[in-house]
């Protein structure tokens, strides 16, 4: 199938998520006069929204809050021409063919036909689900050491998981940070062993194995944990002042299984050397395609690379 498809009334590119990703995509095919459309999803601005300072992007010598920067972007994604609408797909219709009509759907129905779809709908960080953590996210509660490990400079920290991950942030930290105590829910790390090699590297970092946070204590920041044994059911204290979560992130690519190649654990499959995905016109970015970077400016430069490809494949129908 050629453009015979590509009806007048069609959008150029639409993009699916509005993190770095999906507002850097925005910005270069606005600029481009692609006249992007852009379906924010339920959180506006993605991961970053829950982030109290982001040091770590370039451009903002003295940092910037993790939502100040995210409207900034958005701002910036407008003034070029950049349609944002504050809504959710809940369903997809891709073409498979070059040149044909891909279809999304609001959540209350409404169709939206187009040439070319940007999928930047990131990935979600696991939490452990209690109150307590969920009310202290930004006050302490952080599932990224990388981003925000700075903050916790010669204090004492904990970090829950057993995984590669956890090992590498915990070490990490340790770095950084004055003490650092990993709780691992079961008796035995699932990390490879030569990531559980590095902890002998450290002296700061203990391992308490068979341990369960029960509640993050703290009224506005964090300032210790009750930790069950899962051996004795005995409670004890730990006095920190950040904890960090490496328990997994879960890519939000629900709508798009069965239709878009990915991985077993739910990331897109793209290109080695670009975002295409599968579908001819479907292009991924951010963390929705980068399980092992999952930083802002990464996520944006993939958002870039989404954007000139989509403007690649418009200009060969």
């Amino acid at each position: 199938m050629d453009n015979k498809e590509i009806t007048s009334n069609a959008e150029n590119v639409v993009i699916i998520g509005s993190g770095p990703a999906g507002y850097t995509a925005a910005i270069y095919a606005a600029r481009a006069d692609l006249n992007p459309v852009m379906y924010t999803g339920l959180e506006p601005g993605g991961q970053l929204t829950t982030t109290t300072e982001v040091d770590n992007f370039p451009g903002y010598p003295k940092g910037v809050d993790g939502p100040t920067m995210m409207n900034e972007l958005k701002e910036q994604a407008e003034r070029f021409g950049t349609k944002v609408e504050i809504d959710f797909i809940s369903k997809v219709d891709f073409s498979k063919d070059k040149g044909g009509m891909h279809k999304l759907y609001t959540q209350n129905g409404d169709e939206i036909k187009s040439k070319t779809v940007i999928i930047t709908t990131g990935a979600s960080a696991k939490y452990l689900g209690l109150p307590s953590e969920q009310r202290l996210i930004g006050g302490g509660v952080s599932a990224c050491a990388v981003c925000d490990g700075f903050f916790y400079k010669n204090q004492d920290v904990a970090i829950v998981g057993g995984g590669d991950t956890a090992i590498e942030e915990a070490t990490y930290l340790a770095k950084i940070c004055n003490n650092v105590t990993m709780l691992v829910r079961k008796d035995h790390f699932r990390a490879s062993k030569a990531m559980q090699n590095r902890l002998s590297n450290y002296d700061n970092i203990k391992v308490l194995f068979n341990h369960e946070v029960m509640e993050v204590m703290g009224e506005n920041v964090v300032e210790g944990l009750k930790i069950k044994s899962n051996l004795t059911n005995d409670v004890s204290e730990l006095k920190i002042t950040g904890l960090f979560l490496a328990i997994g992130h879960s890519p939000n690519t629900d709508i798009f299984k069965g239709i878009v190649d990915m991985d077993d654990s739910g990331y897109i499959l793209t290109d080695k050397t670009s975002t295409k995905t599968n579908i001819p016109g479907v292009f991924a970015a951010g963390d929705v395609q980068d399980k092992d970077y999952r930083q802002a400016v990464t996520a944006a430069g993939t958002g870039c690379m989404a954007a000139l490809d989509a403007e690649r494949y418009i200009g060969s129908l």
